[in-house]
C-alpha cells in the first residue's frame, strides 16, 4: 500500500527546539515523530512511501535515506514553492498507483488505518476524512457526517459560534486516484478549503470516518510535553526502545549502557536513552531522557523532557521543563515550571529562570543569574492572542510596552516592509503608552507609522485606505473592564482583520524570529494631516443636510468623555443643530470604562436634561464613538433593543419599496421580518460577533446593520459602527418623516426575545455544539452562528457559545414572557445534559 508523508513543516509554534530541525525531526520518547509515523504505516501494510519535503529536506532525507533500515521504501519531493496540502499531494501524482493515504509527519496517533482504508473501499468514497472528537475544535476543522458517514458541513478552524461538532478533521486521507482529477497542477490548492468544498459541490462520495484511538497535533510546548505523558501513562500505544527496568517498585525503559546510582528515587514511570548515567540520591519522575544525557548528584528531573547530550548539574531541580540536545545546566540551578530551553545552551550554577521563559539556541546564562525574561523576545503570551475584541488583557501586567512592541513588529511583519499604518487611541495615558510600543515594533519592521493621536474609532476607520493606509491599530480602555485594555487591527478597508489574518499575526508572533528591517530602512512617524477633514466632508456629503437644517433640531448628548468631542460639535453646528453637551472634554486620568451603575446614572442624568430642556432626543455616545444609547423626547430611556428595532422602523419606512436589504444578527427579533415585510425590504442574518456584522455591512445591496446592542452600520458612509453618523442619520430620518422617537416606539410590537447566559467549560463546548447539532437534525434549524431552532407559533431558540468566556448563550422568542422563559430555562438544561 502507497502512503503520502507531509513533512514540510517549520514547526513554527514549537520553536526555539526546532529552531536547527524541521518540526518532524522532533523527538518524541527518543524518536523523531517520523519514525512513529513510519511504525504506524508499517504495521498497517503501508510500505511504500512518499515524502513531501520543504523545511531543511536534508534533514529528513539524510536520517531516513531510502527506508530500507526502517522496513519501508521512501522516495522525496519537494515542491519548488508552497503549492498548499492539496498542490503538494498533486505533485506527486506520477508516483501513485491506486488508493492511498495522506498523513501528517508531525502528529502522534494509533489510529487503526486498516479500519479507515477498508471504510473508504466500502463506501467506493473518492476522498474519507479520518475524525476524531476533540474537546476544544476550536483550532482544527469540524465536521459533521450523517449517520452512513457521508460528510454533510465541515469548517476550517471556526469560531466558537461556528463550531457545529466537536468531530475534527485529523488531517489523515484515505483517497482514490481520481481526486486527482479535482487538483491543479502547481498551484497552491488546500484540501479543507479548495479539494473538499469542490468534491461537495460536485456531489462526489465524499465520508468521514470516525477513529477510536489516540491522535494528538503536536502545536504547542504543552502539547509536546503532554504528548509524552501520554506515552508514559499508556494512553497511546508506540514502540519505545529499551528494556524494562525495575527501580523502587516503579518499572521504567532504558537503552543501552545505563548507569543508575545510588540511592535513586524513581516514583513514576520514565524513558532512558542509551548510556544515560543517573547519578547518586537523583529523583527522576514522569520524565524521559535522551541518550548520553547525565543527571548529577541529587539533582531532581520532574515532568520534563531532555533531548540526547544534556548535562544537569549536582542538586539542580528541573519541574516539567524541555531541554534541548547538548545544553548545560550548572549545580543548584533552578528552572521553573515551563520554561523551554533549546540545544548547545549553556546555564552556569545557581541560576534561576523562571517560568514559562524560551531561552534560544547558543544562549550562555552566566552563574548566579536570576533570568525573568525570555532571551529572544520576551515572554511567551499564555493565552489565545485575540479574541471577539482585538487583543485584550490587563494594563500594564499582561499588555505591557514590551509585549506591545512584540506585537507591534509581528503586525509590521505581516503588513510588510514600506507599508503605511495609522495608528489611533482613546484619550488614557495607559493607551498611549501602549501605543508608542507598538509603534516602536511597527517602525522597527520598516513600516511607516501615521500618527493620529488620541481619535474616534469611526474617524481612523475612515481615514484608512484615503492616504494608501494598509491597516490600523487603535488602543483603548476597555469599556467592559476599567483594568483591561484593548488592542483593535483594522484592515485596509478600515473594518476589522479576518480570522485568517489573526491567526497570521499569532503565528508571527508566537515564532519569535521576524525579521527586522535594516538601519536604512527602519519606518518614520507622519502626521496624517487631513484625516478628520476627510471624515467631515465625507460625512456631510452622505447626510441630507437641508432636511436637517429645516427640522429645527434641539439635542442633548452626552460625549462620555471621549475623543468625539473633538470633531463632532462641528459637523452639528454645519447642520444648524441647537446641542447641548455633556462631558465633551477629555483627559489622560479619567476612566473610560463605566460601571454598570455609573452608565445606568448617565442615563437617567440625560433623561433629566431632555425633559427638562424639552429637546427632541438625547443620546450617550460611548468612549470609542462605535456605540449609541437613546432617551425620547419625553425622557424614557430606550433599552437596546427598542432602540435597534426604532431605527430599523425608520430604515425600512424611508427604503420601501426600493428593493433594500437590512441586516440583523441571528438572536435579532422575528419582528424585523414582520415589519421589513410590510415595508418590501429583504432581511440578512448575520453572525453574533462584531466582525460577522461588520461583514454583512459590506455586502453590496446592505443599506443598513443594527445590532441591538447600540451599535449602527449605515454602510453608503461607511461599513462599521458610527455612533457619531448614527446620530445624524436618525435626525435626518425623523425629520423626513416628521416623527418622533416616541410615535415610533408606539409603532413597534412588544418585544419579547429573552436572553440567558449557561456556563459550559471550555473542553465541553464542541462535545455540546455537536449534541445540539443532532438534536436539530430532525428540526427547522439553521446554523449561521450557533443553533437556531424554530418552534411552533412563532417562537425559536438560539443556542451559541461565547468566543471569549466559558459559557454558553441562549436566546429565545415567544408572545409571552412566561413562554419565552420555559424555552429558555428548558434548553438550558439541554445544554448541561449535553456537556455530560
Amino acid at each position: 500500500m502507497q502512503a503520502v508523508i507531509m513533512a514540510g513543516g517549520f514547526g513554527t509554534r514549537l520553536r526555539p527546539i526546532t529552531c536547527n530541525i524541521p518540526k518532524p525531526m522532533a523527538p518524541i520518547a527518543n524518536e523523531p515523530m517520523l519514525c512513529h509515523i513510519i511504525n504506524l504505516l508499517k504495521q498497517h501494510n503501508f510500505h511504500d512511501l512518499t515524502m513531501l519535503l520543504y523545511y531543511q529536506p536534508e534533514v529528513i532525507s539524510q536520517y531516513f535515506g531510502d527506508g530500507k533500515k526502517f522496513g519501508v521504501n521512501i522516495n522525496y519531493l519537494r515542491p519548488d514553492g508552497d503549492l498548499g496540502t492539496a498542490g503538494s499531494v498533486k505533485f506527486a501524482q506520477k508516483l501513485i498507483k491506486d488508493t492511498f493515504l495522506v498523513i501528517s509527519g508531525d502528529v502522534l496517533t494509533d489510529f487503526d488505518l486498516t479500519q479507515a482504508l477498508e471504510f473508504h473501499k466500502r463506501k467506493k468514497s473518492i476522498a474519507t476524512m479520518v475524525l476524531t472528537r476533540v474537546p476544544n475544535p476550536l483550532q482544527f476543522g469540524v465536521v459533521i457526517t450523517d449517520k452512513h458517514g457521508k460528510i454533510e458541513k465541515f469548517l476550517e478552524k471556526p469560531s466558537w459560534g461556528e463550531v457545529f461538532s466537536d468531530s475534527i478533521n485529523t488531517g489523515i486521507y484515505v483517497l482514490d486516484p481520481k481526486v486527482f482529477d479535482y487538483i491543479p497542477a502547481d498551484k497552491d490548492f488546500d484540501f479543507s478549503k479548495e479539494l473538499f468544498p469542490l468534491l461537495l459541490k460536485e456531489k462526489k462520495p465524499l465520508y468521514g470516518y470516525i477513529a477510536d484511538g489516540y491522535w494528538k497535533d503536536i502545536g504547542s510546548h504543552d502539547e509536546y510535553r503532554h504528548a509524552h505523558y501520554d506515552i508514559l501513562d499508556g494512553v497511546v500505544k508506540i514502540e519505545t526502545k529499551g528494556k524494562k527496568l525495575k527501580i523502587g517498585g516503579n518499572e521504567i525503559t532504558v537503552g543501552e549502557g545505563v548507569e543508575i546510582g545510588k540511592d535513586v528515587s524513581v516514583d513514576s514511570n520514565a524513558i532512558l536513552g542509551d548510556n544515560v548515567i543517573i547519578k547518586d540520591g537523583a529523583k527522576i519522575s514522569r520524565t524521559v531522557i535522551g541518550s548520553n544525557t547525565i543527571i548529577g548528584e541529587g539533582a531532581e528531573v520532574l515532568g520534563s523532557i531532555l533531548w540526547d547530550n544534556v548535562s544537569i548539574g549536582n542538586e539542580a531541580r528541573l519541574k516539567e521543563n524541555v531541554i534541548g540536545r547538548s545544553t548545560t545546566i550548572g549545580d543548584r540551578s533552578v528552572i521553573q515550571v515551563g520554561t523551554v530551553i533549546s540545544d548547545e545552551c549553556s546555564i552556569g550554577g545557581d541560576v534561576v529562570i523562571k517560568t514559562n521563559l524560551r531561552i534560544w539556541p547558543n544562549k550562555i546564562v552566566e552563574s548566579g543569574a536570576v533570568l525573568s525574561s525570555s532571551l529572544v523576545w520576551g515572554e511567551k503570551w499564555n493565552k489565545a492572542l485575540f479574541n471577539a475584541t482585538g487583543i485584550t488583557g490587563l494594563a500594564n501586567v499582561e499588555i505591557t510596552p514590551e509585549f506591545a512592541a512584540k506585537i507591534g513588529s509581528a503586525y509590521g511583519a505581516f503588513i510588510g516592509k514600506g507599508s503605511y499604518i495609522l495608528t489611533t487611541r482613546d484619550t488614557h495615558r495607559v493607551s498611549r503608552m501602549i501605543k508608542r510600543g507598538l509603534i516602536s515594533g511597527l517602525l522597527s519592521a520598516g513600516v511607516k507609522v501615521g500618527d493620529l493621536s488620541n481619535a474616534p474609532i469611526p474617524v481612523a476607520r475612515y481615514q484608512i485606505g484615503n492616504e494608501g493606509e494598509a491597516g490600523g491599530i487603535h488602543v483603548r480602555q476597555s469599556p467592559l473592564d476599567a483594568k483591561m485594555i484593548d488592542i483593535k487591527f483594522f484592515n485596509s478597508k478600515g473594518r476589522d482583520i479576518s480570522l485568517k489574518q489573526e491567526k497570521s499575526i499569532e503565528q508571527l508572533f508566537y515564532r519569535e524570529d521576524f525579521k527586522r528591517a535594516d538601519i536604512k530602512d527602519i519606518g518614520e512617524i507622519v502626521v496624517p494631516p487631513r484625516a478628520i477633514d476627510y471624515y467631515r466632508t465625507g460625512y456631510l456629503n452622505t447626510i441630507k443636510k437641508d432636511i436637517i437644517r429645516n427640522s429645527n433640531q434641539k439635542l442633548v448628548i452626552d460625549y462620555a468623555n471621549s475623543s468625539a468631542t473633538m470633531i463632532f460639535p462641528a459637523i452639528l453646528g454645519e447642520l444648524d443643530i441647537e446641542v447641548v453637551a455633556l462631558n465633551a472634554f477629555v483627559t489622560s486620568r479619567e476612566s473610560k470604562t463605566k460601571s454598570t451603575e455609573e452608565f445606568q446614572n448617565s442615563l437617567l442624568q440625560l433623561s433629566n436634561i431632555v425633559t427638562t430642556l424639552e429637546s427632541n432626543a438625547g443620546f450617550l455616545i460611548d468612549s470609542g464613538a462605535e456605540k449609541l444609547f437613546f432617551v425620547d423626547e419625553k425622557g424614557r430611556i430606550m433599552h437596546n433593543d427598542l432602540a435597534m428595532f426604532v431605527v430599523t422602523y425608520l430604515v425600512l419606512k424611508t427604503n420601501a419599496n426600493k428593493n433594500a436589504t437590512i441586516a440583523v444578527p441571528v438572536y435579532a427579533s422575528s419582528v424585523i421580518d414582520t415589519l421589513a415585510k410590510k415595508f418590501k425590504v429583504k432581511v440578512k442574518r448575520t453572525g453574533t460577533t462584531p466582525k460577522s456584522i461588520m461583514d454583512a455591512a459590506a455586502q453590496e445591496d446592505v443599506i443598513f446593520v443594527g445590532d441591538s446592542q447600540g451599535g449602527f452600520i449605515f454602510p453608503q458612509f461607511q461599513a462599521s459602527f458610527d455612533a457619531m453618523f448614527a446620530i445624524g442619520k436618525v435626525i435626518e430620518m425623523l425629520a423626513e418623516l416628521k416623527m418622533s422617537l416616541s410615535n415610533i416606539e408606539k409603532q413597534i410590537p412588544p418585544l419579547l426575545v429573552l436572553h440567558k447566559a449557561v456556563a459550559c467549560p471550555w473542553d465541553k463546548k464542541g462535545q455540546a455544539m455537536r449534541q445540539a447539532i443532532e438534536y436539530s437534525k430532525d428540526k427547522k434549524a439553521e446554523l449561521i452562528d450557533g443553533v437556531k431552532i424554530y418552534l411552533p407559533d412563532n417562537k425559536w431558540v438560539l443556542m451559541s457559545p461565547d468566543p471569549d468566556d466559558a459559557f454558553f448563550h441562549i436566546w429565545a422568542e415567544a408572545k409571552k414572557p412566561a413562554e419565552a422563559k420555559t424555552i429558555i430555562d428548558s434548553y438550558a438544561k439541554l445544554v448541561k445534559k449535553w456537556q455530560e
